[in-house]
């Protein structure tokens, strides 16, 4: 009885990354529809954009303390009732005010899932005695793909707006429906919930999650304008990049959890941020197309289980109780999410694209030493 419990955690915990995947992609599609809809310039579509972030940012410690306290069911529940309430209001407002305001709730749903979904995901690798992280994260990157696909492919199709991002959002519901009863209900022993500051090996985690989501980011927002404008790819094939590193990506995580355990935590780690930084050395430094695209899918392959792997070690540390650290490192990957591309910018006007690429590859094999030298009782 005990392992059919501990598989249906494990498939329930899939569906827990898969939804906030699905979900914030079907909200892609839809930004040109709102920029229109709301009258909004390339600036004001950039502050309202901003609120997104910014509401994640606010949620994801206060989602630990909640998780602490209530268990991890009951805040991803309602976190999934919020953001799958707030999707379709994007595809209806028609104000800035309104469209930043129901990003900032849509935002802190995301980001409280997120980093719920991570302690979930500890615990039930911790009790595996495998790992299972890579695989966990790989379901949030497929549901990416999916919802992204679906909301494109309805639209194309003539459907309105707010009849793609209803169908979405019943496509979560029902998939929480079924798998929030194996969702962890469990509390805090002692009740200990409160915000610290990241300190210790926490410290470091985090900001080995931040150079990773960094450089993850800068490929979202960076690798079709380098394309364009330092390789002179026409625009229409620029975002092959971010699909190569992409899928790369998602394909590593997918096997992720068994050559973590064949190399051990630590060993994948280095061996990742080092692939990771030749990878996007060969893209940055290389004359052609294909050697170019190949260095992004390198790059995707070598990031692929650093963060999955430093979420296993932040349920293991002792330096902070699991409902502290994880929404730190949570809430530190994801700043470099949101600084990441301005960094790169920054960068970039005071001196060139490549030469940012290449501070970020430097980062990155720093990243990978300092993972791989973390050593946890």
């Amino acid at each position: 009885m005990a392992s059919i419990t501990a598989r249906r955690q494990q498939a329930a915990t899939r569906v827990a990354f898969f939804i906030p995947g699905f979900v914030i992609a079907s909200w892609a599609p839809l930004v040109p529809l709102a920029k229109a809809r709301a009258s909004l310039d390339d600036a004001m579509l950039g502050l309202v954009l901003l609120c997104l972030g910014l509401g994640s940012l606010v949620a994801m410690p206060l989602s630990g303390v909640l998780a602490a306290r209530f268990g991890c069911r009951a805040v991803m529940v309602v976190a999934v009732a919020i953001m799958v309430s707030a999707l379709p209001l994007l595809a209806v407002v028609d104000s800035p005010l309104a469209v930043g305001l129901v990003l900032l709730v849509f935002g802190a749903a995301i980001g409280g899932m997120d980093c719920v979904m991570n302690i979930q995901a500890v615990r039930v690798e911790r009790e595996s005695g495998r790992a299972m992280m890579s695989g966990f994260h790989a379901f949030y990157s497929i549901g990416s793909l999916v919802g992204a696909a679906a909301v494109t492919v309805l639209l194309s199709l003539g459907s309105g707006a707010l009849l793609a991002t209803a169908l979405a959002s019943g496509c979560a519901i029902a998939m929480a429906a079924v798998s929030m009863h194996a969702w962890r209900g469990d509390r805090e022993p002692r009740g200990e919930s409160a915000f610290a500051m990241p300190r210790g090996v926490v410290l470091v985690i985090g900001l080995i999650c931040f150079v990773t989501f960094l450089v993850e980011g800068s490929m979202l927002d960076w690798s079709a304008v380098f394309l364009h404008e330092v390789r002179g790819i026409e625009l229409a094939h620029a975002g092959w990049g971010f699909v190569a590193f992409n899928v790369a990506m998602t394909g590593a995580r997918l096997l992720g959890d068994r050559v973590v355990d064949w190399l051990g935590h630590a060993r994948a780690v280095l061996v990742g941020g080092l692939v990771a930084s030749a990878g996007l050395v060969l893209a940055t430094l290389s004359p052609g197309l294909a050697v170019t695209l190949s260095g992004f899918a390198l790059l995707g392959v070598g990031c692929a289980n650093i963060v999955p792997v430093m979420f296993t070690y932040a349920g293991r540390q002792h330096t902070l109780p699991e409902s502290i650290a994880i929404p730190v490192v949570t809430t530190m990957g994801y700043a470099g999410i949101l600084l990441g591309p301005a960094l790169i910018g920054f960068i970039a006007h005071h001196g060139s694209l490549s030469l940012a690429f290449l501070i970020c590859s430097a980062a990155l094999a720093c990243a990978a030493v300092a993972g791989a030298a973390i050593r946890l009782r």
